[in-house]
């Protein structure tokens, strides 16, 4: 039996919408920084190509460089929304979200490569610094990558958080274990991760520039270049490997897969036989289950007996009686 959870609780209906048809706050907030990223990014190329300054033209095409990322990221909010109800989404579109997000940190890695290779190549080749020129923009730049920080980590409860963990804990309210792991909003972290390595770019420049400006020490210039490339690197891998888990339907971690099989094991007579669990986008999960048991009974015995805190949003329930028939019930929690 499948059965799926809406508002009123669990239904027969299949269209596997799962909610992803409603704007969130988080597209909100990625068009906001997308804009910000655009236009920032026009005024920097103008004004580089007006007042002949490299600085600000090659700072002005670094910001285009994340305003395509961020433009993925806000076409990516639009397609699983406009595309939510589409049949040929067999659980509806929440992995656009992470497909996305995947995206985005292989831009990343890119740009961290990118900033290494510059970096080592000053290195040995040292050029000319306009200090006062590089430190305006470099300011401008963190300003603006502040304010996008700020935007896309603020966080609420629209499974798109701006930090994460994928260990479980008790719930002190249901004494189950709840984990968070899977809350993540891929496409939003990519996003995160594109202002954020902006910011830091701008921020190590403006502290080699000083120490450039003040002290002669022009070689810090390369090595925050070579130490913000690593972080941006970081912050990659890490991306690749969560988005990367959802995109392959790795199953749930083994405390939500041990309450699942707890709470249905407690029922008279039942074994959990075969359990997958595995995320469909951000905060939500789809479950295989078979249970054998010694009286097959309705839907609704089973179904009530899941945890309510693993945000189970498809389910199929394979009922098969000992020494008997097998029973397969379909149902969306």
């Amino acid at each position: 039996m499948t059965t799926e959870k809406n508002s009123h609780g669990w239904s027969s209906r299949h269209d596997h919408v799962f909610g992803q048809n409603r704007p969130t706050k988080n597209e909100k907030r990625t068009l906001v920084v997308v804009a910000m990223t655009a236009t920032t990014m026009v005024v920097e190329i103008a004004a580089g190509l007006v007042y002949g300054s490299m600085a600000l033209l090659a700072d002005g095409l670094h910001m285009a460089s994340h305003a395509v990322a961020l433009g993925i990221a806000a076409f990516a909010y639009r397609y699983a929304r406009k595309h939510a109800a589409d049949p040929r989404f067999s659980f509806g579109t929440g992995k656009v979200n992470a497909l996305a997000g995947y995206s985005g940190a292989v831009l990343l890695g890119v740009f961290a490569i990118g900033m290494a290779g510059e970096s080592f190549e000053r290195f040995v080749n040292p050029v000319e610094i306009a200090v006062n020129q590089a430190l305006i923009v470099a300011v401008l730049g963190l300003l603006i990558n502040g304010a996008s920080v700020f935007i896309l980590g603020v966080k609420d409860h629209d499974h798109g958080h701006g930090h994460g963990h994928g260990h479980g804990h008790e719930d002190s309210g249901h004494g189950h274990r709840h984990d968070h792991g899977h809350h993540h909003d891929h496409n939003l972290r990519a996003a995160y991760y594109h202002v954020l390595a902006d910011a830091l770019t701008s921020l190590l420049a403006i502290g080699a520039l000083l120490a450039a400006k003040f002290f002669g020490q022009t070689w810090l210039d390369p090595l925050m270049g070579v130490i913000g490339a690593i972080l941006v690197a970081k912050w990659s891998i890490g991306l690749l490997r969560q988005s990367g888990r959802v995109l392959l339907d790795q199953q749930a971690p083994q405390p939500v897969l041990d309450d699942i099989r707890t709470e249905l094991e407690k029922l008279p007579g039942t074994t959990v036989a075969d359990l997958h669990v595995w995320s469909i986008g951000a905060g939500r999960r789809a479950a295989i289950i078979a249970v054998e048991v010694e009286h097959p009974r309705d839907l609704d015995f089973y179904r009530t007996a899941l945890p309510p805190n693993h945000d189970l949003a498809h389910v199929t329930i394979e009922v098969c009686q000992h020494n008997g028939p097998t029973v397969e019930a379909h149902g969306d929690p």
